[in-house]
């Protein structure tokens, strides 16, 4: 007897099955239009097309044992075949094969099976019960079991516990072998197909997530990861928002104010439960809510849509959202750029949003922005923060746009757009974020607050002037910096007419003073001085132009500067080092200068 099985007979096991009970004389013939198509699935990686290989592979040391004659035959399918597999025409070349040879052809596809009985092939149909629950993986599962871990070679472990409050228990007795994990994948793969609620969420190169009812399945193999591994995640609680027992404030802003929402926390912290409460506390309000997942195993009520990224892009997906028009979007959960671009664009154009977001501490959210957006745009892409850890709503920040000086400046002309992140529940500042230079800083407000800015001040100088002197020090008094320097290079810094200081106090938003080194007098300058207007006006021999030299007021110094080509060095008198020569003029002090 002669058997020809097709792929489904070889991936379902029945060809191996069939082999171990076969006791007469029979022969095996493959055809190579299904071994092509097995191995053109493994090479995408994906789960069908290893699970077939395995059963060939199994088939032939079933065959050598029993010393069964196996061989391959048949065409090798075209590119316009593979083309049009889904067609048929894979299973019409098998087909040719089994009648060619005049075999029975193994099928547990009942349509292959009723074309082939058309066309005269002699054909053994196998109707494969398939289960879509009581599969194996679930025997590891308890009430209180959070996620399933398995690993080719080694003993089963689970996450038993809470979100945020669990322990990793062993739940077997001995180690799982490739074989064991291949069946519970099979199962696995099989039940996704057939079942209502299976879903094949992303299927690439050595990596594959199905969701599977409750269940959120991730399987990994070479070449992505270096062995056979399956973790089974299962949400274990459905929590309303009256659950978290939020303060009564916070639920009127979730109701009235709050429409671009970030949830974040640690993983495993309860974040996607908590999303899912938001989503139902919005939907009980009346509003359309929607989701965007991958995969998609929010636990939400059949009233929520739950969309995936269409055609593998989550933008395509905003752009149907955008047509939906939903009041409230869960994006669970935003991680690439590409996210973060998609989630500002949707609050943007008035759409609720709700993202989810991998987070050690509330302002690291925020900083997942800032370097996407500008400063004045952020507080309309987000407005809230909402801080989840060990399962509870430990932290609430809210964000507002204010034009200031920040906290820890002085003067009135470095006011700039300041993003205030207050603790919603206080309204204490705990942050504020502005540019500093070319740079977004997110800068602490804490009882030494002054100190965090002018650290931040002193890096951002020492950056500038390093490039002239490397051994620099920085001093930031009354919201100035005096910059010490070596003598021999002060006019180099303070430039031609005080151009390269000019733009140096334009950049970093602060005044700067250049000072020497080594304080040597050198020799006594005569001067003259005249009051212009809003300023004073020293005169100098022209011969000293470019000259660099020191004013000192009663033999204190007081500031350098560099003499113009006209042998003229202006100051305007609202300047602290004009305020300090007019007081010594008013009061008849010592006015030296020294070069």
């Amino acid at each position: 007897m002669k058997i020809v099985p097709d792929t489904s007979a070889i991936i379902h096991g029945i060809l191996v099955e069939e082999l171990k009970k076969i006791k007469k004389n029979v022969e095996v013939i493959i055809p190579i239009a299904a071994l092509d198509e097995l191995q053109a699935q493994a090479s995408k990686g994906r789960e069908v097309g290893f699970i077939g290989l395995e059963q060939l592979k199994e088939a032939r040391r079933i065959c050598r044992l029993k010393k069964i004659k196996i061989r391959f035959e048949g065409e090798r399918p075209s590119l316009e075949d593979i083309k049009l597999a889904h067609s048929g025409r894979i299973d019409a070349i098998i087909r040719e094969v089994a009648k060619k040879y005049d075999a029975y052809l193994y099928t547990c596809d009942y349509v292959q099976a009723l074309v082939a009985e058309a066309v005269g092939v002699k054909v053994k149909y196998f109707q494969i019960p398939i289960k879509t629950s009581g599969l194996k993986f679930e025997d590891f599962f308890t009430e209180d079991t959070i996620s399933v871990h398995l690993k080719e070679n080694c003993i089963p472990l689970a996450k038993r516990g809470k979100p945020g409050n669990f322990k990793l228990v062993k739940v077997g007795d001995k180690p799982l072998s490739y074989d064991d994990i291949n069946e519970i994948i099979r199962e696995i793969s099989e039940a996704a197909r057939i079942s209502e609620v299976g879903n094949v969420e992303i299927n690439r190169n050595g990596a594959l997530v199905i969701q599977l009812g409750k269940y959120r399945i991730a399987i990994a193999r070479p070449p992505f990861s270096n062995c056979l591994e399956v973790t089974i995640v299962r949400p274990i609680v459905k929590l309303s928002l009256e659950d978290y027992k939020l303060s009564e404030k916070l639920i009127d802003r979730l109701k009235s104010k709050a429409e671009g929402i970030i949830i974040a926390g640690p993983p495993g912290s309860g974040k996607t439960t908590f999303a899912a409460s938001l989503a139902e506390f919005y939907k009980n309000l009346g509003k359309v809510v929607k989701t965007l997942e991958s995969p998609r195993d929010m636990q939400v009520s059949e009233e929520i849509t739950q969309y995936g990224p269409l055609e593998g892009d989550f933008e395509k997906s905003a752009e149907i959202l955008l047509l939906v028009r939903p009041d409230y979007t869960i994006f669970d959960e935003v991680r690439k750029t590409r996210d973060f671009e998609i989630f500002a664009d949707l609050r943007l154009a008035g759409v609720g949003m709700v993202g989810v977001v991998h987070a050690s501490d509330p302002i690291d959210a925020i900083q997942r922005f800032i370097s996407r957006l500008d400063i004045g745009v952020l507080p309309h892409v987000v407005d809230t923060i909402i801080f989840v850890k060990e399962g509870m709503v430990k932290k609430v920040l809210v964000l507002s746009l204010k034009v200031k000086v920040p906290t820890g400046m002085t003067m009135e002309d470095l006011a700039r757009p300041v993003v205030e992140v207050r603790d919603f529940e206080t309204g204490k500042l705990e942050y504020e974020i502005y540019t500093y230079g070319e740079e977004k800083v997110v800068v602490p407000i804490e009882e030494e607050k002054e100190n965090s800015v002018l650290r931040l001040a002193k890096e951002r100088i020492y950056f500038e002037i390093k490039k002239y002197d490397p051994k620099a020090k920085i001093e930031i008094l009354n919201n100035k910096a005096i910059v010490e320097v070596d003598n021999r290079i002060i006019g180099k810094i303070i430039g031609k007419n005080g151009e390269n200081i000019s733009k140096l106090e334009n950049k970093l938003g602060i005044s700067i003073e250049v000072v020497p080194k080594y304080k040597s007098l050198g020799e006594e300058i005569e001067f003259s001085y005249f009051d212009v207007g809003n300023s004073l006006e020293f005169i100098f021999d022209p011969k000293f132009s470019g000259k660099v030299v020191s004013f000192y007021i009663d033999g204190k110094f007081l500031f350098t500067a560099m003499i113009g080509k006209k042998g003229r060095i202006k100051i305007s008198k609202e300047s602290d080092n004009g305020k300090a020569l007019l007081d010594a003029i008013s009061k008849n002090r010592e006015i030296k200068i020294f070069g």
